[in-house]
């Protein structure tokens, strides 16, 4: 929790401002019961109505300023908490957005919604009631055993006893309970990891009638969470019973000592009404206590995850970054030397020794089957993740020396799977490229043959996208997505099968409209379909993690194997005029 106590350095006046307040309506709370025992020895013995009246009116006064205070420091309180909590939030969410995709894969999306979520939400309950009430519940016990002690020593006694017994109970419980409840944390975790995969695969769900068994695995997730809530509660709830056990046995000794003493003529009646009323106040205090370290022990468990997210860094794997010079101008401008990758909790490679220079304007393309790590290829380009052996070099320097904001503006990204956001088609292109003009949009637009798409919606730019681009097709989402990445003009622009929706016309329209693409844009097209890349200045064949042969379409299908099985499997009729071809040159060789 100390980790987190920066965020609360904005509200240092509302944090000691609500406390002080509660203090002074605990001291006003205080004064009750020697206003009462003064009424009953004094006006009440006496039968003065004139003085049982005054001291009516300073009752009332001390609930009314004690009520102003309440209401003050709850305003300071939860001004306070609720902006401790706005700034945390928004702490995580930008360290989050700063973690590369490495630590993001290893915590997991949905721990990361949690902890975002639910427990910041959890510890600005803590913080609120430990300003509104971690000091005023010991002040009023410990300031009601002293009261008691100014009316008599021996009857006091009674809270010498009653108060460590308490602190036992509640400090106990609080040991018990606090790891428990980072269990239940982590429960909530798996019922929102199977929720967000339910929600996200529901059409596959269906598709295949696996409706019951997600049902069963959802409900056995979600039992186990109730379980674990249930074992928690069962242990947080004993501690009500018990101090109210504790404390009204200590009411009943009270009650007992005192009758013997007003016997023998110790005390006065009031008094012994004021003692209990004490007592009575401790009951009250340390039940409001009792929950507050429910309360506490919660925010403390969520505290320590979040701040576990804080403790997550970018590292570097591959050591120390070698000196590198040179002329920017001269050099290469990506160039991939010895690179291999090792997802975090992979067993093996998932890239091994990739070699190649790529150099300004040029058009790459990247083909292989499935699997073969053609994405995660393209992944290296903007850093999304480090390579654990070689170096990936932009225009001459390591890309893990390059700040990410000026690495990933010089990228175009176009991703497997089009992602629009909920706005409008111009606020999505602008993503691209805050303050484009409708001129850039249009060229941008243009060349992802995206036109008819804007032009038939109503408002054309400004016509609405839904969450995720639900009211669009598969095809428009990535012509839109292609020229968000077109508007910036990039100087790498990366379309990983990106065009996988589009019909072959469309696509061979979309590739002629790169190719014209004006300045030193420089294209990476990856594909599973040969006829997108075969007109690519080099094209790189993956297979399993390794490059199989790079080279022009003509040079690949006369040495590369790999190659020659995509592209005949796609072209059979290519196949049978190669082999044609093949026998004849083998039949003038024979004669």
């Amino acid at each position: 929790m100390k980790r987190l106590m920066k965020y609360l350095s904005s509200y240092k006046k509302e944090s000691v401002l609500a406390p002080l307040f509660k203090l002074l309506e605990a001291f006003f709370e205080l004064l009750v019961p020697l206003v009462m025992a003064n009424i009953i020895d004094v006006g009440i013995v006496n039968k003065d109505m004139g003085y049982i009246g005054k001291m009516g009116l300073y009752l009332v006064v001390l609930a009314v300023v004690g009520l102003v205070s309440s209401i003050t420091a709850q305003f300071f309180a939860a001004k306070a908490a609720v902006g401790f909590s706005t700034k945390l939030r928004q702490a995580l969410f930008d360290h989050i957005q700063g973690l590369d995709f490495t630590n993001i894969d290893r915590v997991g999306t949905s721990t990361m919604i949690t902890r975002m979520t639910s427990d910041i939400n959890q510890v600005q309950s803590g913080v609120n009631m430990v300003l509104r009430l971690f000091l005023r519940s010991p002040i009023i016990v410990f300031g009601a055993m002293i009261m008691a002690f100014t009316i008599d020593v021996k009857s006091a006694l009674v809270f010498v006893v009653v108060i460590p017994l308490l602190a036992i109970v509640v400090f106990g419980i609080m040991i018990w309970t606090m790891p428990l409840y980072k269990k239940v944390q982590s429960g909530l975790d798996k019922v929102l990891g199977v929720t967000r995969e339910n929600l996200t695969g529901v059409r596959v769900i269906r598709a295949f009638h696996k409706e019951a068994e997600e049902e069963a695995r959802f409900m056995g997730y979600t039992k186990a969470l109730a379980d674990s809530q249930i074992f928690v509660g069962k242990i947080s709830a004993v501690m009500n019973p018990v101090t109210y056990l504790i404390v009204n046995g200590g009411i009943i000794v009270l009650i007992y000592v005192g009758a013997i003493q007003v016997n023998v003529g110790n005390l006065s009646q009031g008094e012994v009404i004021a003692i209990i009323n004490y007592m009575s106040q401790i009951l009250v205090e340390l039940i409001k206590l009792a929950n507050l370290i429910v309360t506490i022990t919660k925010a403390l468990a969520c505290a320590d995850r979040v701040a576990g997210v804080f403790e997550i860094q970018n590292t570097n794997p591959a050591g120390a970054l070698e000196a590198y010079c040179a002329d920017v101008t001269s050099a290469p401008l990506l160039q991939f030397d010895h690179v291999s990758l090792t997802y975090a909790g992979a067993g093996a490679e998932t890239l091994h020794e990739i070699s190649f220079t790529v150099n300004r304007g040029e058009t790459v393309g990247v083909i292989g089957g499935t699997g073969s790590g053609k994405t995660s290829l393209i992944n290296l380009i903007p850093g999304f993740y480090p390579v654990t052996e070689g170096s990936v070099r932009f225009k001459g320097r390591d890309i893990r020396q390059i700040p990410e904001e000026e690495l990933r503006g010089c990228v175009g990204m176009v991703p497997q799977k089009a992602v629009l956001f909920k706005g409008t088609i111009r606020s999505n292109l602008q993503w691209g490229k805050t303050d484009a003009t409708e001129e850039e949009m249009w060229r941008a637009i243009d060349t992802a043959q995206a036109r008819e798409v804007v032009e038939g919606k109503p408002g054309g730019l400004d016509a609405e996208v839904a969450q995720n681009g639900k009211n669009l097709s598969g095809g428009q989402r990535q012509r839109l997505t292609i020229a968000r990445a077109l508007v910036r003009r990039p100087e790498i622009l990366i379309l990983d099968d990106s065009a996988s929706a589009l019909d072959y016309a469309t696509d061979a329209k979309l590739r002629q409209a790169l190719r014209g693409l004006q300045g030193d844009t420089t294209t990476f097209i990856v594909s599973q379909r040969a006829s997108s890349i075969r007109h690519a200045d080099k094209i790189i064949v993956m297979d399993d993690g390794e490059m199989a042969g790079i080279g022009t379409h003509e040079e690949l299908l006369k040495n590369c194997q790999v190659y020659q099985e995509i592209y005949y499997s796609q072209y059979p009729e290519e196949r049978l005029k190669a082999a044609k071809a093949f026998d004849g040159q083998a039949q003038k060789g024979g004669k």
